[in-house]
């Protein structure tokens, strides 16, 4: 029914842009009432912007950069977010959603995502997928950073309900970002009668991971999941093998306080890594990851895109510290400099 409309209506346009824009403001009028209304309209506008000229575009662009709500909103509350300081802007953030209308939300046609880079959406399209048409956010309208930011705070606020409503809204938009999933872990650690909903987001988080501190945390969360359970054992294999990603306070107090109450208990790396995959745990970054990961390098290199080459670079490096894309980065760099 709705290809069908959508197909009519297109056939109906010609090569003079006013009488579209006209034509298609009149269909908007007929489908007002039509059970895919809301899809129709959605389409109609995507064609009605079509039609503008590329001033009248640009003129669009401008004025929605010069006035936007929710880059206003984060900007003003950013410092005090990053000074540590959370009531001033959860205030303003529940005064901003009482009125916010919400954007880009899902239809009967479509879904709508953000990706921060490539990496994301492929990883995105071999493990979740879109089940209708994918549509994207566009880069000025943060709207993942609003709802992560106040289920945020709204997290350290105590307000569990609230606060996974926000950070479910973040995570439908992105579904693969390990760091908004790994915050909903936080509610469920201590929000729930089970730990089994966070275990299961843990070894989602993991499997998207591409960076070290996510990883590591990943592996802290399911520490803590098996300490627990009173497997300490496992509990003290994850905490050490989190330490080879990231060297944390928080995983050394654990360890330290895990062996002082199992009889001072020792464990190697290598035995670390066995106890792990025995529990068909992922073991480090995920393979594809790497795979991905190479690919791009590959591509831009071969394109000289430098600036692009470099970022796929160091995520790379971040993960492995090989000496080859060490090799790469310094090259690469001096053929920025140049």
């Amino acid at each position: 029914m709705y290809e069908e409309i959508i197909k009519e209506i297109k056939a109906n346009l010609g090569e003079n842009p006013d009488l579209n824009r006209k034509y298609l403001s009149s269909q908007i009028e007929v489908y007002k009432d039509h059970p895919y209304n809301k899809e129709i309209i959605k389409e109609i506008s995507r064609l009605m912007w079509d039609c503008l000229s590329d001033d009248e575009k640009q003129e669009f662009i401008e004025i929605s950069e010069r006035e936007n709500p929710i880059i206003d909103v984060l900007n003003d509350i950013f410092y005090e977010i990053e000074n540590g300081n959370y009531d001033e802007p959860l205030k303003k953030l529940n005064d901003f959603m009482k009125t916010f209308p919400g954007m880009f939300e899902d239809d009967k046609v479509s879904e709508y995502h953000y990706f921060t880079n490539p990496l994301e959406e492929l990883i995105f399209r071999k493990y979740v997928g879109a089940e209708k048409q994918l549509r994207y956010i566009p880069d000025n309208q943060p709207l993942l950073d609003l709802y992560y930011v106040y289920g945020f705070l709204l997290l350290e606020n105590k307000e569990y309900d609230k606060a996974e409503e926000y950070l479910k809204k973040a995570i439908k938009i992105d579904p693969v970002s390990a760091r908004i999933i790994l915050e909903l872990t936080e509610i469920y650690k201590v929000h729930t009668y089970t730990l089994n909903e966070s275990f299961i987001r843990t070894c989602d988080a993991l499997k998207y991971s591409y960076y070290p501190q996510d990883i590591a945390r990943c592996y802290r969360n399911l520490g803590y999941y098996y300490v627990e359970e009173n497997d300490m054992k496992t509990a003290l294999a994850l905490y050490i093998y989190s330490m080879e990603f990231e060297p944390s306070p928080l995983a050394y107090a654990e360890i330290k306080s895990i062996q002082s109450k199992n009889d001072n208990m020792e464990l190697s790396l290598e035995e670390c890594i066995e106890i792990i995959g025995n529990k068909n745990i992922q073991l480090g970054v995920n393979p594809f990851i790497l795979e991905t990961l190479d690919e791009f390098i590959k591509e831009y290199e071969a394109n000289k895109l430098y600036n692009q080459l470099m970022y796929f670079l160091e995520l790379k490096f971040d993960l492995t510290r090989d000496e080859e894309t060490l090799s790469k980065i310094n090259e690469t760099r001096e053929k920025l400099q140049n």
